[in-house]
């Protein structure tokens, strides 16, 4: 049965904004009910139209700004409205860092009952052009003049009408105009359904997924478009395995540098950090933390192509590996060869079933370090023998599974949460991307 929406206020509403919510949303409370603001800030007087209406809480968009906050600054983005890419671009940058570090803190103390014995100095660094990793949706919109290129609207699943981005790599985020009008000009355009962007050190690919075979004349255009802009272009007609270099042939190797002398080679649709420079920081960071050594034997758990891996195994006396795709391992296998590092031993395991089954468990390590995905790592963590375990680094993307994982190992494992901080791999975005070490005496 399709929902029935309750028909929203006409009238617009003055609202005084005490705090952010998790999610960067200013919270006011109007006739004793929550409402959440985009784009409002703490202290700031608004006028607000209603967006939407719920038993418990209602939503709404700034109108005006009557009383503006200390914190509000102009966003660089001439679509930051409209475009639901990124949502923080109105807060001064200090400010998204004491929100992000105060959402993971809240998270522990509420979730993981925990609080850490020391706050580390939030990594920062580029704010705009950061984004080498993105997937940009693709759609033929005649009534807007042809192809619209970019992310989705806020809280709709259209297209936002998006001519640049501030955020992409410029050698993107410049040429979405340029990418519109190519496109528009497709016999196929309604066949392209979106673009997947990775930047790597060298060049920039971009994969069009396209649904149907091109003509002739649409692949004589898309040649042109990639001599002349300097992209590397690659089709996705089917599935992921169908990804193929279309221009220049032969494809040139993608890679980037976790760390200095370090190469690791991916391919396009492969998972990478989306902010190289704060991958690098993130990896040093978690070095320090870590202090691997050539006494130690080191688990590391979603060990993907090798990010963390080499430099690792470069310290310590041997890493043991896991990683649930088969794919990622062969290739993380591959970077660790060609880079002449021989102390890794690789497994395949989906770390995220509740019973496991494999001889890599049953072996004594002292440290143990993990990156998992938003949904974090609590079925592996239930199955590890900690016993001789003492020191842990987490990786996360998710500060709720941070702090979940985290009762685990200071509640039932008997670890403390000596450290943990923000690390700021998405600005303007309310994305947290944290650290933590645990230790066990």
């Amino acid at each position: 049965m399709k929902r029935r929406h309750k028909p929203l206020p006409t009238e617009n509403i003055l609202l005084n904004i005490e705090r952010l919510s998790h999610d960067g949303r200013g919270i006011a409370i109007n006739n004793g009910k929550t409402v959440f603001v985009n784009g409002g800030l703490p202290e700031e007087q608004v006028i607000a139209k209603y967006t939407d209406v719920h038993s418990k809480y209602d939503e709404v968009d700034v109108v005006e700004v009557l009383k503006a906050s200390p914190q509000r600054v102009s966003p660089k983005c001439l679509h930051f409205l409209i475009c639901g890419g990124c949502n923080l671009q109105h807060l001064n940058h200090n400010a998204q860092l004491e929100l992000k570090q105060h959402n993971l803190l809240e998270q522990l103390q509420y979730i993981g009952k925990t609080t850490p014995e020391t706050i580390l100095p939030s990594l920062t660094g580029l704010q705009f052009g950061y984004r080498c990793k993105a997937r940009l949706g693709v759609k033929l919109v005649p009534k807007k003049g042809g192809v619209l290129v970019g992310f989705r609207e806020r809280r709709t699943n259209f297209l936002a009408e998006l001519n640049n981005c501030v955020v992409l790599h410029p050698s993107v985020g410049e040429n979405i105009s340029e990418l519109r009008n190519l496109l528009s000009t497709f016999e196929g355009a309604a066949t392209i359904a979106q673009i997947e962007v990775a930047v790597c050190e060298t060049h920039t690919v971009l994969i069009f997924r396209n649904l149907q075979p091109l003509v002739e004349s649409d692949q004589e255009k898309l040649t042109v478009f990639a001599k002349e802009s300097g992209l590397h272009i690659y089709l996705q007609p089917n599935k992921i395995t169908s990804i193929t270099p279309f221009y220049p042939i032969p494809a040139e190797t993608l890679y980037y540098s976790p760390e200095d002398n370090i190469k690791i080679n991916f391919q396009p649709s492969d998972f990478t950090q989306v902010n190289p420079q704060m991958n690098r920081q993130m990896v040093q960071q978690a070095i320090s933390l870590l202090n691997p050594t050539k006494e130690d034997h080191i688990l590391e758990l979603f060990c993907g192509l090798g990010n963390f891996t080499v430099p690792f195994a470069k310290r310590a006396g041997s890493m043991t590996a896991i990683e649930g795709e088969k794919t990622l391992i062969q290739r993380a296998e591959e970077n660790a060869q060609r880079l002449g590092v021989n102390n890794i031993e690789y497994h395949v395991a989906n770390l995220q079933q509740e019973t496991i089954q494999a001889d890599w468990l049953d072996k004594n390590y002292n440290k143990i370090f993990l990156d998992p995905p938003r949904s974090g790592a609590i079925e592996i963590l239930r199955q590890l023998p900690l016993h001789g375990v003492k020191q842990i680094v987490y990786v996360s993307c998710n500060p709720a599974t941070l702090a979940r994982d985290t009762e685990i190992l200071v509640h039932q494992q008997g670890f403390k949460l000596k450290k943990t901080g923000i690390m700021d791999m998405f600005p303007h975005t309310a994305h947290v991307e944290s650290i933590a070490l645990f230790e066990k005496d």
